[in-house]
């Protein structure tokens, strides 16, 4: 394994210190190297991840798809990209009522993502035909 210095600010090992401290993590190392390897797995899905108890780690922390996707951006990595592709397939085809069922249920209604799924699907409405 490969030893690499890094220096962080005194408030960023601060906090890993107190993380360690509470138990959330056995060492400042443990921490060091489950960061690297989820900012790895963040930007390529496909990263094949090294660190023992990654997945362990990963879910004792609690983090869900959500998360994820909010760390990736707007996208979500895939989630809101398929749900826009979803969106846009039922309004090209007229199906409203069945795009509003698929944001309603992966949604909620402030969300940010729902929002813009709705007035993607209104484009669709606006432009079909014998609508007033």
């Amino acid at each position: 394994m490969a030893k690499d210095t890094v220096r962080y600010p005194d408030e960023v090992v601060e906090e890993i210190d107190t993380l360690v401290d509470d138990g959330m993590f056995e060492s400042k190392s443990e921490f060091y190297r489950f960061s690297a390897e989820y900012v790895l797995t963040l930007i390529d899905p496909d990263h094949d991840v090294e660190t023992f108890n990654f997945d362990e780690i990963k879910s004792e922390l609690d983090i869900t798809e959500e998360d994820h996707a909010k760390a990736l951006g707007t996208d979500g990595g895939t989630f809101f990209l398929d749900a826009v592709i979803t969106v846009r397939k039922q309004g090209l085809r007229g199906n409203y009522e069945a795009a509003e069922r698929f944001i309603d249920t992966h949604y909620e209604a402030t969300d940010q993502e729902c929002i813009i799924l709705e007035e993607l699907l209104g484009t669709y409405r606006e432009g079909a035909p014998n609508q007033p």
